[in-house]
């Protein structure tokens, strides 16, 4: 399984392949480059962030839970609510920031429409730090469930951003609706 996979390469969740897909396809982490990851818990998109920019890059991960595992030197974990961010944020987290990941779901409530609306509150909250925190040119890569409002706020997202791709990754569960938008300046 896709689980027992990531957790013998050191990720603590499947989630790191979707990563690693959209890295091999858009290239959005550099070398010494700033990454947000909001929704970060258990910690695998910070492990390969960490990785990925390098000893003289840096990782700011963002959760309402706590994460368990250890963080590598350029990497810190800020815990905080999202959807109800109060504080200066580039202060908070030390940006402005190359890339904004938000791998974020809301936790399902066995309605579609609900699901899919907290799913969209979670992209706008997401979008909004983004716009505030990103470096000009700077990458947005958001998850969102495929639900009605979908199209709309992709295709707000392309108001901000010059070029927006979307990316339905290989490894997602056949059930799932999520999506991945990738915004690039």
């Amino acid at each position: 399984s896709h689980t027992v996979r990531a957790q013998k390469n050191g990720y603590p969740a499947r989630s790191v392949f979707k990563l690693k897909e959209i890295q091999a396809s858009f290239h959005i982490l550099k070398r010494g480059g700033r990454v947000l990851d909001l929704g970060c818990s258990p910690g695998s998109w910070l492990l390969f962030s960490s990785q990925a920019v390098g000893p003289k890059g840096r990782v700011v991960g963002v959760d309402l839970a706590p994460i368990s595992i250890g963080l590598p030197a350029n990497t810190r974990f800020v815990r905080y609510d999202v959807l109800n961010w109060d504080g200066p944020l580039l202060e908070d987290l030390g940006g402005p920031f190359d890339v904004v990941l938000s791998d974020m779901a809301p936790a399902t409530t066995g309605s579609k429409i609900v699901d899919s609306q907290r799913s969209l509150d979670l992209c706008e909250s997401a979008m909004a730090i983004a716009l505030k925190v990103l470096k000009p040119k700077g990458v947005f890569v958001c998850k969102i469930f495929h639900g009605p409002d979908f199209k709309n706020f992709s295709d707000r997202t392309k108001g901000f951003f010059g070029r927006v791709s979307h990316l339905r990754p290989k490894t997602t569960r056949k059930a799932s609706k999520e999506i991945y938008i990738i915004a690039l300046e």
